[in-house]
């Protein structure tokens, strides 16, 4: 059996849930660790390099690059032109121009190269996205409502996440981008920015803490999103109505537990009484209480690192259009 042999560059929160995925997974194990910052790492034949360029030139076959996104596309870079198999989290870059030089080392390095939109691999999406490719009466697809929300924290103001010259943006980038995702996975169509409305209304920080975006597809889809650092209740809702009926998906499961429960809502138009059915559609809703997005992430990757399958999510295509998508609505 094939093992596959990661390094891990950045090992703050997201480096630490790869690290997991790694040593869940029969066919990979960790062989390096890379981080700036002070960190410990219990594993003594974990091997620790004290420079990215040391992490590249080890003989290992893939690096999971989780590290600021100020570096991520330079590193992904490095990382291809050495011969390596690429999984970086999102953001992918800090504006879309760094991409384009993305995509030209990834297509002269023939390897594979995959970016972390989890969301996708959630049970009640992936359940969402069968129903929606069936179509199963609901006819097509008219507009799209999402909410992604957190609470921040007592020191979020102190989180590198809101120093654009190290995040390349606030909230829209950091979690709203899951949701922009999920518009162009559930449409298969890119979307253009309307109108949009980026506020630092409560937080002491650089970027942006609320952002309230109006989207619409090539087929004229409209989608609104309002990503936001002030909800104080984690909350995760997205909205799909149809001719027919609709897809709630309310919650989404996370290590903290703290945008459960994960659901998926199905109604169908109501047309028999008037009087009373109106506005009272059937509804069936469907519980999931286990996450294995990570997991499903790091399978599809070492899949197409052995040529058992392609890669069909988190490609550096999605990640090229949700930058040039991100950048369009920054400069508006």
């Amino acid at each position: 059996m094939n093992i596959l042999k990661f390094g891990i560059a950045g090992y703050g929160k997201m480096g630490k849930i790869r690290e997991q995925t790694i040593l869940d997974s029969q066919n990979a194990s960790l062989a390096a660790i890379f981080e700036i910052n002070e960190y410990e790492c219990n594993d003594k034949k974990i091997h620790i390099c004290n420079s990215f360029d040391e992490l590249v030139n080890l003989d290992i076959d893939a690096i999971i690059i989780s590290s600021y996104v100020s570096v991520a596309a330079e590193y992904v870079i490095r990382a291809l032109e050495a011969g390596k198999h690429v999984f970086c989290e999102k953001p992918p870059a800090m504006i879309a121009s760094e991409m384009l030089e993305v995509i030209k080392a990834e297509k002269k390095s023939g390897k594979v190269l995959k970016y972390g939109f989890n969301h996708r691999f959630h049970y009640s999406v992936m359940e969402a996205k069968k129903i929606i490719n069936n179509n199963n009466n609901l006819g097509e697809l008219l507009w799209m409502r999402g909410v992604y929300g957190k609470a921040g924290s007592i020191d979020f103001h102190d989180n590198w996440r809101n120093y654009k010259n190290y995040s390349g943006g606030g909230i829209l980038l950091d979690q709203g981008i899951h949701m922009i995702d999920l518009f162009r996975y559930f449409t298969n169509e890119e979307f253009d920015c309307i109108s949009s409305v980026l506020t630092t209304s409560f937080w002491d920080v650089e970027c942006e803490d609320n952002a309230f975006l109006t989207l619409k597809s090539e087929n004229n889809i409209i989608a609104t999103l309002h990503s936001s650092a002030t909800q104080w209740k984690h909350k995760f809702l997205l909205e799909m109505t149809f001719e027919n009926g609709y897809i709630n998906l309310d919650g989404i499961l996370s290590a903290s537990r703290s945008y459960t429960p994960e659901t998926m809502t199905i109604g169908m138009r109501e047309f028999e009484d008037v009087t009373f059915a109106m506005g009272k559609p059937k509804e069936t809703t469907t519980y999931y209480e286990y996450d294995e997005s990570w997991n499903y992430e790091l399978k599809e990757f070492m899949d197409a690192i052995n040529k058992k399958s392609s890669l069909k999510n988190g490609t550096s295509h999605d990640a090229l259009e949700i930058m040039k998508l991100v950048d369009s609505i920054y400069k508006n």
